[in-house]
């Protein structure tokens, strides 16, 4: 399955597979992205979910308060839906 993410607030899109993280689907499209180790230690990739729904193959080092905010890790993050993505 492919997705359509949008990244606010320069209103940039790209497209995603399930096969990919979201990190990974940015960088393939040409986008430069906030990111350093990759494997979900640093945190330059976190971002705001503000709509949609993503997994993860391990569980992110994220508190409760952060994953209801919307944080993700974009490096680990693979998309289930459409997206819609803040770096504010």
């Amino acid at each position: 399955m492919m997705y359509q993410v949008r990244l606010l607030p320069n209103n940039i899109t790209f497209t995603a597979s399930t096969q990919q993280t979201v990190l990974q689907a940015a960088l393939d499209a040409g986008i430069t992205f906030p990111n350093r180790c990759q494997v979900g230690a640093c945190a330059m990739c976190m971002c705001r979910k503000t709509s949609g729904d993503v997994s993860y193959q391990l569980e992110p080092m994220l508190t409760e308060k952060e994953q209801a905010e919307g944080w993700i890790f974009t490096c680990q993050a693979v998309a289930e839906s459409d997206l819609v993505l803040t770096l504010d």
